[in-house]
């Protein structure tokens, strides 16, 4: 299998209602979102066709609409929403997904809180051994 080339989306923000307590659900919070799209991009760069690759800017509302649906408890579960959505692409082989909560319910000083997955569309996982 050839080397695959990536499009990646920082920084995406989402207001959202995810969390276990009642007041993350009352009140939400902004997640960020980072995705890292796996695909192969020799045909969109000898042809400039946008059909020949991932249309980011579709890509970027259809996850933040996600994020934004279906309150859920865990960051790992809008993950996964987010993922569905990526591979949902038939071009995108694998798809790496951080999840963000800076703003998360921790009694301690800190940064940020983040889960990341990597899953592959189904094809691809059988070709590396993943999953």
């Amino acid at each position: 299998m050839n080397p695959l080339d990536t499009i990646t989306l920082t920084g995406l923000r989402a207001n959202a209602f995810h969390g276990v307590f009642d007041h993350e659900r009352r009140d939400g919070q902004v997640f960020i979102i980072d995705v890292v799209a796996h695909l192969d991009l020799a045909a969109a760069g000898r042809t400039d066709d946008l059909e020949q690759t991932l249309h980011y800017g579709v890509l970027a509302e259809e996850v933040v609409a996600a994020v934004e649906s279906d309150p859920v408890d865990l960051i790992e579960t809008v993950a996964e929403r987010v993922a569905a959505v990526v591979l949902a692409h038939p071009a995108v082989k694998l798809v790496v997904v951080t999840i963000h909560k800076p703003n998360a319910p921790i009694t301690v000083p800190f940064d940020d809180v983040a889960v990341t997955i990597t899953r592959a569309a189904p094809a691809t996982a059988q070709t590396i051994g993943f999953g």
